[in-house]
């Protein structure tokens, strides 16, 4: 008989994870402000997308919510306000009809089946593009390009069958990013646009670079000047993993557009030739350009994120900036290595993107407005363009809600649109706003709603955040319930959650997965090891070459000082994670063999020697202190040293029961990591399950796999928590 055994579905978890979540937002003229969301279907099994309008700004509290089309793949609105473009994608029987439209209003204006010119759109935020043009009659955009598009020979069939690298996770389909220039004549009637006063031409480089290119996250300065991010093969021909890592080869380019005279006529979708030149070093990867217009809408100055080229694959990020002028760059805000009593700034841990509409006025000073990481919270920070001064606008208080903040956009003037949530408390969505006296002042736009008893059971929970004092500076996140850490008797088993990277942060962030299983009963431990981004540069370099030992000597440590403070004790404690953090799973598992009672991993890294199938080869290398370069080789010496690190090198202690998540399509930690692990696992008649979850990639999220995923490991700890190993 099988250990696990379904208990049934939780109310509870389907509530919350059906909460309507921010995703994005912008100001759509006059005081109206507009927030999309992501909202999970689990009847349906789908993930769809609702849209809010909230009118009258700060005076009124009127909205509308429109459902939006699956058919939407992207859409922005146009400096002006008046305009809207949509990138749409619509089903024709086996096959996909693409167009792209540009609304005025309620009227379409211009609309192009671009089908036949081009393969899907780019939508991952790495490659993707929407933007008008100043006078809002071109539009830039991303897509993939098609597999002949440069092949004249019809009856050629190499080029369906040559091997071309993609970006990786979350999909082999993206290979060939592609900007596209869209330009349409107004009819002075007020009618569509016929298609002979409408051009799409392909953006190709006129001069030849030493790598491949290929070009994405395209905005328009002027109507002729564009600034993108170019992503470089590297020398063996390779494209590196991009998703999460902000370490690959990659810069700033200046990409000029030929005379409107010499390319009207071109056949659509064919290609045109543009003069471009890199801004940035080959020594930094740089990303996400985005364009100051001064009062009278001249361009005035550009900034990007910038972060070592190779190394560990997130780290601190810098603030670039080049001044359009006199054309000189200059790092704004640089790396910080480790915070000091007299500045605790760690530096910036943002998104991978600048927001698309970042700045703000106030007291005749701009700013770029952005949420970082700052330890175990994520906090909005106002930049000066000048000067690189930051002052946290949200900082936390004594007794203030553990709040995590996230920016969304602002209206390039004196408001922006933001969100928070807290461990127990869902997001919120809020309107910041400077008075005349340039004061900051909130407004709540949006709660969501949640039914009474769910509304009580999260009051009954706390979260707080403990420094773990022998280890500086780990601490971890604790959530516990109030009515379970009072019963007389034993202590609630305590489940401590790893997070993956390891270069990556768990926040106070509401995650309707994690407090789901505070709600079953269970305390939660979610540790910053060393290496977790907020705390410095040091602390990320320092975890480097130590992976499966300081990292896990931290979590250890975290268990113990749960057990001293008397939240947790022996004999109750179980693990789970995904990513490296199930690679710390069952380094924990196998070196404390009788700590965890159980453990459940998601997508585990076990044996680090056979991680190069990965799409971020260079991860085994420089996480572990090795050198990864084009002509790395896994040498007997090199794998026996990746072993030697792995959680496989421990499999012979493992006492602990183990569920494996696995996904069937992760390019990042190949299944065969997790797959051969239970093989292991089985041979040496331990106990072991594993559920394969076919069509799911590294972060196992699509609706029904992560609920499944959540049951299972409710499930598993069940059954199984409450029993001490042998």
């Amino acid at each position: 008989m099988s250990l696990l055994q379904h208990t049934g579905p939780s109310t509870l978890y389907t509530e919350l994870a059906e909460l309507p979540f921010p995703v994005s937002a912008d100001f759509v003229g006059g005081d109206a402000a507009r927030v999309t969301y992501s909202v999970r279907d689990q009847e349906r099994n789908i993930t769809r997308s609702l849209t809010k309008t909230f009118l009258g700004g700060i005076t009124s509290d009127h909205q509308a919510t429109s459902h939006d089309s699956s058919e939407v793949k992207a859409f922005t609105t146009s400096p002006s306000k008046s305009r809207q473009a949509i990138l749409r994608e619509v089903a024709n029987g086996a096959s996909t009809k693409r167009f792209v439209e540009i609304w005025a209003g309620t009227q379409i204006e211009a609309s192009l089946d671009v089908t036949n010119y081009h393969d899907a759109f780019h939508t991952y935020d790495f490659t993707s593009s929407l933007s008008f043009s100043p006078s809002e009659t071109s539009l830039l955009y991303t897509a993939e390009a098609n597999i002949n598009s440069d092949d004249n020979t019809l009856d050629n069939p190499y080029p369906k069958f040559r091997y071309t690298p993609h970006f990786g996770e979350p999909s082999r389909a993206r290979k060939r990013s592609i900007i596209f220039l869209f330009r349409w004549t107004r009819s002075t009637a007020f009618t569509r646009a016929a298609k002979q006063d409408m051009l799409l031409v392909a953006l190709s480089l006129a001069q030849h670079t030493q790598v491949p290119v290929l070009f994405g996250q395209a905005t328009f300065a002027t109507e002729d000047v564009i600034y993108a991010s170019g992503h470089e093969y590297t020398k063996d021909g390779r494209l590196l993993g991009v998703r999460s890592c902000f370490n690959r080869p990659m810069g700033i380019w200046e990409i000029r557009l030929p005379e409107s005279g010499t390319v009207q006529g071109t056949p659509f979708g064919a290609k045109i030739s543009c003069n471009a030149l890199k801004l940035t070093s080959s020594e930094r990867s740089c990303r996400s350009p985005r364009v100051l217009y001064d009062d009278s809408q001249m361009p005035i100055k550009l900034f990007w994120f910038s972060n070592p080229v190779g190394g560990p694959h997130a780290s601190c990020v810098s603030l670039e900036s080049r001044d359009l002028t006199m054309g000189r760059n200059k790092i704004l805000v640089d790396t910080v290595m480790e915070p000091t009593p007299e500045n605790d700034f760690p530096g910036l841990y943002p998104n991978y993107n600048i927001p698309s509409s970042p700045f703000l006025r106030r007291g005749g000073r701009t700013y770029i407005v952005l949420h970082s990481i700052w330890r175990s919270r994520t906090t909005i920070l106002f930049i000066d363009t000048e000067s690189g001064a930051i002052s946290d606008e949200t900082k936390m208080r004594d007794g203030e809600p553990l709040y995590s903040w996230e920016l969304h956009a602002t209206d390039n003037k004196s408001r922006f649109i933001c969100s928070r949530s807290t461990p127990t408390t869902p997001c919120e969505v809020l309107l910041g706003y400077l008075d005349q006296q340039d004061n900051l002042n909130w407004k709540v736009l949006d709660k969501p709603t949640i039914s009474f008893s769910t509304e009580n059971a999260l009051r009954d929970l706390t979260a707080s955040i403990l420094p773990i004092g022998a280890r500086p500076p780990t601490e971890t996140l604790v959530i516990q319930s109030n009515k379970a850490s009072t019963i007389p008797g034993p202590k609630p088993i305590c489940i401590t959650i790893l997070h993956g990277g390891p270069h990556a942060s768990s926040t106070t962030s509401f995650y309707p997965a994690t407090v789901a299983l505070a709600l079953e009963g269970y305390t939660l431990s979610l540790p910053n090891y060393t290496g977790s981004m907020g705390f410095g540069e040091k602390y990320i370099q320092k975890l480097l070459g130590h992976c499966g030992t300081m990292d896990v000597q931290d979590v250890i440590e975290s268990v113990n000082e749960l057990i001293r403070l008397g939240i947790s004790e022996h004999g109750r404690q179980v693990v789970q994670g995904g990513s490296h953090g199930g690679f710390l799973a069952a380094h924990l598992i196998g070196q404390y063999p009788t700590l965890f009672n159980a453990a459940v991993m998601r997508n585990p890294v076990t044996s680090v020697g056979e991680v190069t199938a990965s799409d971020i080869p260079d991860w085994a290398y420089t996480e572990f202190g090795l050198q990864f370069t084009p002509d790395s080789l896994m040498t007997p010496a090199t794998f026996q040293r990746l072993f030697e690190a792995s959680p496989i090198a421990h499999v012979d202690n493992i006492r602990a029961p183990v569920l494996l998540l696995i996904g069937e399509d992760d390019l990042r930690v190949v299944p065969a990591q997790g797959l051969r692990f239970y093989h292991a696992l089985k041979g040496r008649e331990r106990r072991v399950e594993m559920l394969w979850f076919k069509g799911e990639t590294h972060p196992i999220d699509g609706v029904e796999a992560a609920r499944v995923s959540w049951e299972a490991g409710r499930d598993w700890f069940k059954k199984l928590g409450q029993n001490p190993v042998d």
